[in-house]
Order: structure tokens, then sequence, then C-alpha cells
């Protein structure tokens, strides 16, 4: 038993190195390191843009505001009691004070300002802090249309404005846009470790598009999905959803994929099998949707017209990111890209969302497959540099060997900043095999 838990162990051990996964302990400090270089470098450039010259969250342990889960100390897994922070941006030292009003420090980052021997009531702690900083602008995290920002509640909000002054409560606004802005935009720091996480995505992606987990005729798409669970989890990392997997063939209608049931199904050669996959790793998301084919006997690539409707898809790509400009709004880019599209004969259907801190984050969003065109509020925030998108979209194509359309369903992070628009870790260009011999085997 001892030697085979030992052979477990370096198994896994082996395979953490292959997708060179830090352990918990590392991650910690690189979470630190993420969090500090956010607080001092980016935090202040969106207080002195947003005009919010003191930023308070007010949160409870099992209760959390959203924004408050992307500040957390890597050691703690959930707020502490009632848990205050406050932020004050100083124009003349262009720095923001960062204070916790909270039984503890808040990890490293965020030391605690309250003695509860010297003043036992939490609120009035607060309210002292901010009476001696007398900010202009207050901002409190409630939004009517960006959930993610709308992290305050009402108990809170209520003790919240009954403790502060007539002064300072004149002086409540909205966090929305701070909060936004806090959420979409990404670091030069956490853009290097991005690009490792789509990496390693792509890769459980490879490895589960192979015979190593398929073998066609036997097994299923729900198979995969389970396998991919595991693989994940076996990583030491975390799925922030369900995977799918799933497959379209010739005698299937094009809904097919859509219905439910090849979810189901089993796998068999000359099936196109499609994935939407993605992983949590270092506060970040990813989301990823690739398509494979299953190679048929004595077939060694996937047949042209399938390679062709990829193209399409990959033209669809282009299309849109290609009207990526700054301020823009995503109803703005995405009614652009829609007519671009179909004006070449094209069948697209584009929603893409914000990616991050969140895997469905805040920030510009480009319609969504039940609204193409165009989605209130959140499709009407300006694109901003620095932020990162899942480029999610499919476009039909109709296919005359099969005598029915097929989707080409294709999702990518992508970053956009001031040199445009890139994929963060490249894109599907080609078709992913699964089956392919090795060239060394005589067929």
């Amino acid at each position: 038993m001892k030697i085979i838990n030992l052979i477990l162990l370096l198994s896994f051990s082996i395979q953490i190195q292959s997708q060179n996964i830090i352990s918990l302990k590392e991650r910690a400090t690189v979470i630190e390191n993420i969090q500090k270089d956010r607080f001092d470098n980016l935090l202040p450039k969106l207080m002195k843009e947003t005009g919010i010259d003191m930023w308070i969250l007010i949160t409870r342990e099992y209760n959390e505001d959203p924004i408050i889960k992307t500040m957390l100390p890597p050691t703690w897994l959930n707020a502490r009691r009632r848990t205050i922070l406050a932020f004050y941006y100083d124009k003349s030292s262009e720095k923001v004070e960062k204070v916790a009003i909270a039984r503890y420090n808040f990890g490293k980052n965020i030391p605690s300002i309250w003695n509860k021997e010297k003043e036992p009531d939490q609120w009035k702690a607060l309210s002292n802090f901010i009476e001696s900083k007398n900010p202009n602008k207050i901002g409190l995290n409630y939004s009517e249309h960006f959930a993610i920002t709308d992290g305050i509640v009402k108990t809170d909000y209520d003790l919240f404005m009954k403790n502060i002054s007539k002064k300072s409560a004149a002086k409540v606004v909205s966090a929305e846009k701070l909060g936004i802005r806090w959420i979409e935009t990404r670091t030069q720091y956490e853009m290097t470790i991005f690009s490792q996480l789509v990496e390693i995505t792509h890769n459980i992606i490879k490895e589960a598009f192979s015979t190593k987990v398929i073998t066609p005729g036997i097994t299923s798409t729900d198979d995969v999905v389970w396998w991919m669970r595991e693989k994940v989890s076996e990583l030491g990392l975390k799925t922030w959803f369900h995977p799918t997997i799933d497959v379209q063939r010739s005698e299937n209608s094009d809904l097919y994929a859509f219905d439910g049931k090849s979810k189901f199904d089993i796998i068999q050669p000359g099936d196109l099998v499609h994935c939407d996959f993605g992983i949590t790793y270092l506060t970040l998301n990813t989301d990823c949707q690739e398509i494979a084919y299953v190679l048929k006997p004595n077939e060694n690539k996937a047949p042209a017209f399938l390679s062709k409707a990829l193209k399409e898809g990959n033209r669809v790509q282009d299309i849109f990111t290609g009207n990526f400009k700054f301020s823009k709004t995503g109803n703005q880019v995405l009614k652009e890209s829609l007519e671009s599209a179909i004006n070449e004969g094209l069948k697209p259907q584009i929603y893409t969302h914000p990616l991050g801190t969140f895997g469905h984050s805040s920030g510009t969003t480009f319609g969504m497959w039940d609204s193409q065109q165009g989605v209130p509020f959140n499709g009407d925030h300006p694109l901003q540099y620095n932020t990162v998108y899942a480029i999610e979209l499919n476009t039909k194509v109709f296919i005359e060997e099969w005598n029915k359309e097929i989707r080409i369903m294709l999702e990518e992070a992508g970053f956009y900043g001031k040199n445009g628009f890139r994929y963060v870790n490249g894109r599907e260009t080609e078709i992913i095999l699964i089956g392919k011999k090795d060239k060394t085997i005589n067929n």
C-alpha cells in the first residue's frame, strides 16, 4: 500500500510540474504580490480617473461583497465578522491610504486601525476615519445594472448611513464606475500570469481531445466532461463552471449540439467535437471553446470542408476584434461587426464578455446569444485599455457533404491595450485531431 501511495504521489508531482503549476504556499505569495501591485499602482489611477476619493467596502463573513472577494488575503477564504475596508485617495501625493476598520489586519496589505478597547463601536471608528479625511465623494458598492458592483447589503447600507454625519451622508455616491474599472483592468504582472493560465487550459483540452481519454465508439461526451473535472482537481486547480462537451455529425440536425442530447452521446469516428471549458488559478479565470475531429479509419486529417468552416469562424473573429477601439461601446462594436460579417456572406452570432477575476466579469459586454441587437447598460460600457475578454462567438456554415448547417463555436481569451488587440496565448486555427497516428507507425 505504501509503495502504491508513493507512486501516486510521484505521478501527481510530475503532473503538477508538467503544467508548471506552483504549490498553494507559493501561490499565496504570488497572490499577495498581485494584490499589493494593484492596491499601490492601479487603484490610485482608478480613483483619480473616477473622481472618488474615498471608497468604502463593507461585508460580513459568508456574505461577501464580490469585489472584496478579489481583495481577500490568500490565507482568508472568507471575510471575518464584519469587515470594513476604506481607501482614501490623497490628491497631493497621488497615493491611496488603505485601512481596515476590523478586528484583524486584512492580510499583509491592509492594516486594521480599529482599537476596540479604545472605541468599542465599529461604526463610530469608521465615522471618525471619514471625518479625519474629509473626502469629497464617498463611494459605496451599489449598482442597478452591474451585479458585481452591487455588493453592499441593505443592512450594512442602512447602518452606515445611520452612523455617519449628515455632511458625510450627502457625499455618498455609487462606486459603480470605480468597481467596474477595478474588476476589468489587468496589470502587466497579471497578464504574464494570464498567458500561462491559458496555456494550461489549452493543454488540458488537447489531452481531453486525444485517444488517451477518448475511445471512439465507447467514450461518451459526459465521460470527457468528468475527465476534465478530475484532471483539474488532480492538478490542484478549480473550474468556475461545469464543462461542456458536445458533438455535431452528418446525420443529426443543426440543433443537435444545443438540444442537450449530444451532451450524453457516444463519440463516434467522423464527429465534430466541441468543448466549453475554463479554470481558476492565481485569482484569474479562463473560458475557452475549441473543436476537434474524430478521425475515421485511414484518415490522417480533418475533411477539407470542416477545415474551411473553421476558417470562416476565424474570419468572424478577425472582423470582430478588428473593430475594437478605445471608448467604443460594446453595442457599437457588436453592430459594426455583425454588419461587416453578414456583408461578407457569413452567418455570425457574437456573445463576448469580460474575463478576469470573474469568468463572466464586469466591463464591456458585446452581445449575448439571445441579444444580437445589443445589451442595455452592460453593452453601453465603453471599451477600456488593459482589459481581457472571452472572444466568444459562432458562425453557421452549410456543409454540402452533410447537407446541413453546422456551427463553428469558438472562444479564446483576448487582451485589448494601447497597442491594440491580441490573443492572450493564441487561438485555434487548425482543428484538433482525435486518433491521429504517430508518423513512426506504418499504416
